[in-house]
């Protein structure tokens, strides 16, 4: 903890991940002392990643299973099925200590620490195009974006040549092209998979993921201490190469080294403090997480990123005389949640090939962006869904299910087996108003705060469209030529994408919308918000690069306001 004694600053960012860290780094870089308050334990880059250099064996059950007693304390991170192993699981919260009300089931899956999920993301990052900014006003629903594509463009080029994205320039209006290092080479499964798709289906396109690993680090990035990715794929343990992009990796060193930066751990932002007679926030109430002491900090400006449902939560436990029920006029927050609904589309097999391997482990993949719904082509449902594909070849542990015993056996078991592919559809949920959170006494968390109680869940929209998903990647394998093709539909709940998006959303009406074009709170003019809370619909594409391009965006505006004396 640095400077622990002052308490005012020019600006407190509530939140240390993706959006978080982008905040800090461009308000410390304009000139303004900044406080980063994360309510997690500090996570220092490379020397507090334990896990991530550990050989299976030296792991006490070799990275296969949890205790039973460790795995209690994570009811719900653990639904994931990715989320929680001896590697991983310090990374993801407590249950047991953050509970949460569940009206319906929903997924609610989280980091608290330094750098929040940026460390666990995915690090799939696509821009939105118009497509995307404009589908609310052409359908008549919800509310319309207050931005275009014109408004973020540049903002989008700016923090893609300093996070670094691997990717190709492929010429697709609605997935604009961005300022990309070289993609990720293919494997054979993949050469195969997208020249027998882009020559078959006119209507759509098989392209290299654009991910968030540095493949050609730039200068400014190698004297971040970043390098380039070494395909090892333990990317959830911490990076200790800074190849990915992470606050850790990235904006927190930027925002050190301009030496205006107070990073506070262990600190719980409560809510808001709002002045009445001022008409404006003066800062924001915390408990220390570890000796549950209250304390308040003050600064002209406050950043909200504390993820979607956590900024949420701060706006709504808000209240005053003027905002009794939260920090809201439109009746829009809490309102309005979405995620991606996924884990829909099939699998196969690929018996081709069995002479050829590759280097390393793929952290990115291939990408078929949205089809559906673009253009003159009009579907039974609204909006449209992208595919993530994943390949593998079988390892050593299909021995599992081989019969057999003596050298004969031992040989092939330790030959590789055949390869396959999954093809994942990530599809966009509509804004529905009563998909929504609200606080709630029922339950109380280890501080004695209310908690959020959960009500979403999909529609037909969203069946109908895992339905055509799930069809297409079917075909798309049949004509393609792989075997064993199986389609899938996990029906996963909401939030298990880890897109949680919507709940105080940005508009142009303060009738119906929290925040204005510049993240800016319509009625408190010095508070922001730049994290999927924001969020007006939920484009399929991966949203996190946005939120970095809002964040900068919104940074450079606020600090332009306070300096005109109008914040």
């Amino acid at each position: 903890m640095q400077n622990s004694k002052v308490t005012t600053y020019d600006a407190i960012v509530v939140g240390s991940g993706i959006s978080g860290g982008w905040s800090a780094k461009e308000l410390c870089e304009k000139g303004l002392k900044v406080l980063l308050l994360e309510r997690g334990r500090m996570i220092e880059h490379v020397k507090d990643y334990h896990t991530a250099t550990k050989a299976p064996w030296e792991f006490l059950h070799r990275n296969q299973q949890m205790p039973l007693d460790l795995l209690k304390q994570y009811p719900v991170q653990n639904r994931t099925g990715f989320a929680i192993t001896e590697a991983t699981h310090h990374h993801f919260v407590n249950d047991l200590d953050n509970p949460y009300v569940e009206e319906k089931p929903f997924d609610w899956i989280r980091g608290y620490h330094v750098g929040g999920r940026s460390l666990m993301w995915g690090r799939y990052s696509f821009r939105f195009s118009d497509l995307d900014f404009e589908a609310n006003a052409r359908e008549g629903i919800a509310t319309d974006w207050p931005i275009r594509y014109k408004d973020i463009a540049p903002w989008y080029e700016y923090v893609e040549r300093f996070a670094g994205i691997a990717g190709d320039r492929d010429g697709i209006p609605h997935l604009p092209d961005g300022q990309f290092q070289p993609a990720m080479p293919d494997n054979c499964v993949e050469q195969h998979f997208r020249h027998a798709v882009n020559s078959q289906f006119p209507d759509r396109k098989v392209i290299s993921a654009r991910a968030a690993h540095l493949t050609a680090p730039t200068k400014e990035q190698m004297a971040l201490g970043r390098a380039k990715c070494q395909y090892r794929n333990m990317c959830m343990r911490g990076c200790p190469y800074g190849a990915y992009f992470s606050t850790q990796s990235a904006t927190l060193p930027a925002a050190r080294q301009t030496g205006n930066l107070t990073v506070r751990p262990h600190s719980i932002v409560n809510s808001i403090i709002y002045d009445e007679k001022k008409g404006r926030a003066t800062g924001v109430r915390v408990i220390d997480e570890q000796t549950n002491e209250w304390l308040e900090f003050s600064a002209k400006l406050i950043f909200l990123n504390a993820s979607a449902l956590g900024s949420t939560f701060i706006l709504l436990n808000s209240k005053s005389n003027r905002f009794p029920n939260g920090m809201d006029d439109s009746g829009q927050l809490g309102h309005n949640l979405m995620d991606h609904h996924f884990h829909v589309g099939a699998t196969a097999d690929y018996e081709n090939d069995l002479d050829k391997v590759y280097y390393g482990r793929h952290p990115a993949g291939l990408y078929i962006p949205r089809f559906r719904n673009v253009g003159p082509d009009k579907q039974a449902f609204k909006r449209g869904y992208g595919f993530e594909v994943y390949t593998n070849r079988q390892n050593w542990d299909q021995a599992f299910g081989l019969d057999g015993f003596g050298a004969d056996f031992k040989d092939k078991a330790t030959r590789f087996g055949i390869w396959q592919i999954t093809l994942d559809a990530f599809g966009e949920c509509m804004p529905y108003y009563d998909n929504q959170v609200y606080l709630t006494d029922d339950v109380k968390d280890k501080w004695g705060q209310p908690v959020l109680k959960m009500d979403v869940h999909y529609r037909d929209n969203e069946t109908l469209m895992r339905k055509d998903a799930r069809e297409q990647a079917v075909l798309m394998l049949e004509k393609a030529g792989f075997k064993n093709i199986e389609g899938f539909d996990s029906q996963a709940h909401p939030g298990l994408s880890i897109h949680e998006m919507g709940t105080a959303r940005m508009g142009n009406d303060p009738k119906t919308s929290v925040f204005n074009r510049f993240n800016q709170h319509h009625a408190v003019k010095n508070v922001f918000c730049t994290d999927g809370a924001c969020m007006t619909s939920s484009p399929c594409q991966n949203p996190s690069l946005t939120y970095m391009a809002l964040s900068a965006r919104a940074a450079d505006y606020a600090v332009k306001e306070l300096k005109k004396g109008n914040l």
